[in-house]
């Protein structure tokens, strides 16, 4: 079970909407639906957490770009949403997936293709392969991305339990979190 919310800095506090994550099917949609809730391009904080397993934060503020962390990234990149966080950090997206596919044996147009066999029948793309980075397992990202809205990056670290309370706790929106809850 997931929940996640949007917290947009306004000029009165913080204005909080939940998020439907089933509109959401990349980190691109997930930015997209946090600039779209900005006021006057102001602080967006997207904040998503799985039944205490895990807990990311997105920044937005205005068109630079987001930053991300995830409390712990092993958890998170076991589920779909937390792979998205992941995936990003650990700089593994599509864009490597589609080079991948592309036929860049190194053979001009019209040139013949050499087969190469390998006596053990090993393939060159196993899933195993030893430049694939692992998934840490602990947090993960920029632990400073609260540090100016007063989450200091040694309180992000060690939340656990209700993290996403007392994020809003400390940036005082409690009772806007806790209203879309």
């Amino acid at each position: 079970m997931y929940f996640a919310a949007l917290l947009a800095r306004t000029e009165d506090g913080w204005e909080a909407s939940d998020m439907e994550l089933d509109d959401v099917e990349s980190l691109s949609d997930l930015i997209d639906l946090a600039r779209a809730a900005a006021v006057d391009d102001d602080t967006v904080v997207a904040l998503i957490e799985q039944e205490d397993a895990w807990f990311g934060v997105v920044r937005v503020d205005g068109e630079e770009d987001p930053r991300y962390f995830v409390s712990n990234a092993s958890a998170a990149s076991r589920s779909s949403y937390g792979s998205m966080l992941t995936d990003e950090l650990l700089g593994s997206d599509e864009e490597d997936d589609e080079l991948d596919e592309l036929d860049l044996d190194g053979t001009e147009d019209g040139e013949e293709e050499t087969i190469t066999a390998f006596a053990d029948g090993d393939d060159e793309d196993d899933e195993g392969s030893p430049g694939a980075e692992p998934v840490p397992a602990g947090p993960l990202g920029d632990p400073r991305l609260l540090d100016d809205l007063g989450v200091s990056n040694k309180q992000l670290m060690t939340l656990d339990g209700d993290a996403l309370s007392e994020i809003a706790e400390s940036l005082g929106a409690t009772e806007v979190l806790e209203a879309v809850r």
